[in-house]
């Protein structure tokens, strides 16, 4: 591995020393790698949201024109529905 430098906060020092110390992690490494993990998981996620609503937005261009209702009516349609399922 290549070594890497790189700052942190006196709170998130501390905050990885009291989690090596802890024995929860094994070095300050381990608990880095850890940390990017979470990230990719989190960017990963981010990412599947993200198709996600593309795909919703090209669904609904492709559903027709809009059609204008009033706040009745879409709580009248939404109810309608509700009761059928």
């Amino acid at each position: 591995m290549r070594p890497l430098t790189i700052s942190l906060s006196p709170q998130q020092l501390a905050r990885l020393s009291k989690a090596v110390e802890s024995g929860a992690y094994a070095s300050n490494s381990e608990v880095l790698r850890d940390a990017l993990r979470l990230w990719e998981q989190r960017e990963e996620l981010r990412e599947l949201e993200l198709a996600r609503l593309k795909q919703a937005y090209e669904e609904g261009l492709a559903s027709g024109e809009p059609v204008e209702l009033s706040l009745d009516d879409l709580l009248s349609r939404f109810r309608t529905k509700a009761a059928g399922q």
